[in-house]
């Protein structure tokens, strides 16, 4: 198995993990928060944009691969957040098995 190599320098985005932390309500239901996890230094790349149509609107997506050092902490349905950008975590891999980097596939919110 060839073994992935990544240029250090290359990971000059600082972002903030989050995850979604539930509190209930009065009403039984329930409000989410997003809450830091940490800072990590992440590579930052577009990887597809579309626009499609639906319920008789335009949409736009734009995802994201964001390839950070391993963690053990990291999972789907976390999120990046870069200067009020919020980057919801799709999936996630190891792309030589080496336990040193994680890709992780993203769609930008909000966007």
């Amino acid at each position: 198995m060839l073994t992935t190599f990544l240029d250090p320098g290359m990971l000059r985005h600082e972002l903030s993990l989050q995850s979604a932390q539930r509190a209930g309500d009065d009403a039984g239901g329930f409000a989410e928060a997003w809450v830091e996890i940490a800072t990590v230094f992440a590579r930052l790349e577009p990887a597809q944009a579309k626009s499609f149509f639906r319920a008789g609107q335009r949409m736009e997506e734009v995802t994201h691969q964001i390839t950070i050092r391993h963690r053990a902490d990291v999972a789907s349905g976390m999120r990046f957040e870069l200067q009020g950008r919020a980057f919801l975590i799709l999936s996630i891999s190891d792309p030589d098995e080496t336990g040193r980097y994680l890709i992780c596939m993203t769609k930008e919110d909000g966007r």
